[in-house]
């Protein structure tokens, strides 16, 4: 599933020509049903195609001889949407090959699960990067009930010479992995490994939505977030067959978008509450006249930890927002915005909104009239005044966040 394949997030149809030539047909294996046979397969070898008629006789060969070596049923199914001879070739080798009706790498492959039969779901790419005589110790995982999915890792094995990039090999792929175990409590070493053993039964419990290269992310996540057993087996990657139409910076981007829109605690929440903490932080030191490192804070402090507490405070409730409005594969889980999920109600947040403009307008009053008694003559309370147009401010906030969060939660 990795996005190195040759796939792309739209399924653009890059071809590379080859000379005509007869069609290359492997063993046949005892194994391997017609996909009309009567017989429920065990296993369903599932594989997304995008032009790939130089490797993908050579993919199912090695399937044959994974399923000999388990010595149960399957069926191959190839999800395409080529324009060389690639379902020509598979057909002929014994897969069965469905067209998606839409573009898209994960559609490819929700496309092709739908039409599985097997008790387990066995994913790969086409491109013999991955060699698919590794698929039973993956296979096994899952049948012995160990793990609910299984991946072959790629980082944790051997990556062969020239198969991956080194930007994607020391950078892209651990960094992605690390985001995923950070977000959603994955625990895998190489999150972005296309070789997947699944059950039916975890399969059918994952929301996969995505139609593009997200949905090897997604996958992940969804399984971290549901509680499902992943357990890894290192794999050796080889060089693929056929040109990669991977963009390394727009794919990544992608992946790490997603990941971070469906994780509202990571995006919106924990950052919020820092921002929020800080700036309170720094107006009490600078109300109280405490000295840091000898030195008395004034008042362009103030006025940075006035917009701090502000920002923060909005930052943390669009948090609030996004998990309410919509349904992310990891809620904001942060004591605060959990708090106030639970406890803002509209008469609570109308009534807290309504006192915090109240205290801070009175405060503000009361310096006005202090000011007025001076004849206008001595410069405003400016540390003061930050105090209380910043008390007005978190209470307009909230009494607005208040209604705002009532609508959306009732739409």
């Amino acid at each position: 599933m990795e996005t190195e394949k040759g796939i792309s997030a739209t399924f653009k149809n890059v071809s590379q020509p080859v000379e005509p030539q007869e069609t290359a047909t492997t063993e046949p294996c005892e194994y391997l049903l017609e996909y009309d046979s009567d017989e429920q397969p065990v296993v369903s070898v599932v594989m997304p195609t995008l032009n790939e008629e130089r490797g993908v006789a050579e993919c199912i060969g090695r399937i044959k001889t994974a399923l000999d070596d388990l010595g149960v049923t399957g069926e191959i199914i190839i999800s395409d949407s080529s324009t060389d001879r690639t379902p020509e070739i598979a057909a002929a080798n014994g897969a069965h090959v469905v067209t998606p009706d839409k573009d898209g790498y994960g559609y490819a492959y929700q496309y092709a699960f739908e039409r599985a039969r097997g008790e387990y779901i066995a994913i790969g790419d086409a491109d013999t990067t991955y060699d698919f005589e590794e698929l039973p110790k993956l296979y096994e995982l899952v049948a012995s009930g160990e793990a609910d999915m299984a991946m072959g890792s790629r980082l944790d094995g051997e990556i062969k010479a020239g198969s991956m990039p080194a930007l994607h090999q020391y950078v892209g792929n651990p960094l992605l992995t690390r985001f995923l175990n950070a977000f959603y409590d994955a625990g895998v070493s190489d999150a972005h490994s296309g070789m997947r053993v699944i059950s039916r039964e975890a399969l059918d419990a994952l929301d996969c939505e995505t139609t593009g290269m997200e949905f090897a992310s997604e996958m992940i996540m969804e399984a971290g977030a549901s509680g499902l057993t992943i357990a890894e087996e290192p794999i050796t990657y080889h060089e693929r067959e056929g040109e990669a139409t991977l963009s390394s910076f727009r794919d990544g981007w992608r992946h790490v978008r997603f990941m971070l829109v469906n994780a509202p605690g990571y995006l919106f929440s924990l950052p919020g509450v820092v921002l929020g903490v800080l700036g309170v932080a720094m107006m009490g030191l600078v109300a109280g006249n405490v000295q840091v490192n000898g030195v008395f804070l004034g008042v362009h402090s103030m006025v940075l930890g006035s917009l701090l507490t502000i920002v923060g405070y909005q930052v943390t409730t669009l948090g609030v927002f996004a998990t309410v409005a919509s349904d992310p594969v990891s809620a904001a889980d942060d004591y605060v915005s959990g708090w106030i999920r639970r406890h803002l109600r509209l008469g609570r947040g109308a009534t807290a909104g309504l006192v915090l403009v109240a205290a801070g307008t009175v405060y503000g009053l009361s310096l006005l009239g202090k000011w007025a008694a001076t004849g206008f003559t001595e410069l405003p309370f400016v540390i003061e005044d930050m105090i209380a147009f910043t008390a007005v401010v978190l209470g307009l906030q909230t009494l607005f966040s208040a209604f705002f969060m009532s609508t959306i939660a009732e739409s």
